[in-house]
């Protein structure tokens, strides 16, 4: 461990003060360069232990540190957690984070947490990790330990998890191994079931020059996908499948995020988009669709997941959707339209199959999308799942890698 890297220890000292000093001297035993840092809302007994104090960090805040200390606890949290994130990304020595918490600490620490490029070793022992857990990790590889009893003092329960909290974050730092120098660069690839003709026949062809990894179209997978965009950690991004977009505007369970697409223009990674299942919004079983769309044409994938066929209108909102996201990209961004159909279930005599639908949406976003010298809209009037089409994805790729 070189001398500049620090294990950063977060938590509100008010109430966590014990606990945070007993985790630090576990460290400091173990020769291990640890800062406590207080991100309390209120001045407390245990404020002299803090290497950085809450008023240090509350600076970071873009209205100084009078949004937290002069608001109501709900609206100081929310205040502090923007200040925290801005706090912790302007450090240059992070090796590792453990934070403490309950509630309100976790929903403090963690999106700090998610800012920090994945690799970093983040711990959170928390009261909230034996139920869902979802919001707090985000797209991040933050690991979640139950506190067991409330973080309220050291007894003989606690004393037990924080010691192996502490363990937990010494060992990540130490047997840090230095990465082996990778051959072969990493890109990313999202895939649907209905898309995994297609994305398996481009993982195999790119295989000897690629490190390809695909993330499953779920909402969280591209979030995931886009996490690594934003770390640097991706060369290149096959986005083919953009479905989470359906179900992020119309009401589907495996939804994206506004800011899909977010991490291509932060980072101007190269880029290949595509169509890939935006004929279809994902609900759970049948009894679970809102009553808005009980007239559609469904498709049930099996009992628990359950396909709604898009509409023209709705694949003109989804079409000028991505190209206004995409046309802030500065970086290499080709998509490419494939006419024959965007999903295996659209395709000539299959459930989905409607050229109305996809003319509506190649329409409006060709009408939208704003082509640059780095911008470029290909349509082709193959199948998403075609070999034609597939050929054609490597050779762009190819190019826009060059």
């Amino acid at each position: 461990m070189a001398l500049q890297d620090t294990i950063y220890l977060v938590t509100t000292l008010d109430t966590k003060g014990e606990e945070a000093v007993f985790i630090k001297n576990l460290l400091v035993q173990k020769n291990l360069v640890c800062k406590l840092v207080d991100i309390s809302t209120l001045s407390h007994q245990y404020n002299h232990f803090a290497d950085i104090s809450s008023e240090t960090v509350a600076n970071f805040h873009p209205n100084g540190k009078e949004a937290i200390f002069n608001a109501d606890r709900g609206n100081a949290i929310v205040a502090m957690a923007s200040a925290f994130k801005s706090f912790l990304m302007a450090q240059k020595d992070v090796a590792a984070i453990l934070g403490l918490g309950g509630s309100g600490g976790t929903a403090l620490i963690t999106p700090a947490m998610q800012s920090l490029p994945v690799g970093v070793p983040k711990l959170m022992v928390s009261t909230m990790a034996s139920g869902d857990i979802s919001g707090y990790i985000g797209a991040s590889d933050i690991a979640m330990m139950y506190s067991v009893t409330d973080i309220a003092g050291i007894n003989v329960i606690s004393r037990k998890v924080l010691t192996n909290a502490a363990n937990f974050i010494a060992g990540a730092v130490l047997f840090k191994s230095q990465e082996a120098v990778e051959d072969k660069p990493a890109i990313g690839l999202t895939m649907f079931g209905v898309t995994t003709t297609c994305v398996q026949s481009v993982t195999a062809k790119l295989h000897d020059n690629y490190d390809c990894l695909v993330f499953h179209a779920t909402g969280s997978g591209g979030k995931a996908m886009e996490k690594l965009a934003d770390s640097h950690l991706l060369q290149g991004v096959l986005d083919i499948t953009t479905t989470e977009v359906c179900d992020h505007l119309f009401d589907g369970v495996l939804a994206c995020d506004e800011d899909r697409f977010g991490a291509i223009e932060r980072s101007q990674v190269p880029y290949i988009g595509s169509t890939g299942a935006l004929d279809m919004v994902n609900f759970s079983s049948p009894d679970t669709i809102p009553q808005k769309y009980q007239d559609r044409l469904f498709y049930p994938h099996n009992p628990q997941v359950t396909l709604m066929r898009t509409t023209p209108e709705e694949n003109r909102k989804m079409a000028n959707w991505i190209a206004t996201k995409l046309n802030k990209c500065q970086g290499k961004v080709t998509f490419i339209i494939p006419e024959g159909g965007f999903s295996a279930l659209d395709i000539q005599g299959g459930a989905f199959w409607s050229p109305e639908a996809n003319k509506a949406f190649i329409d409006e976003f060709e009408k939208i999308f704003n082509q640059t010298e780095n911008r470029k809209l290909i349509k082709v009037p193959y199948h998403i799942n075609s070999p034609e089409f597939c050929d054609l994805v490597i050779n762009e790729f190819t190019n826009i890698m060059k």
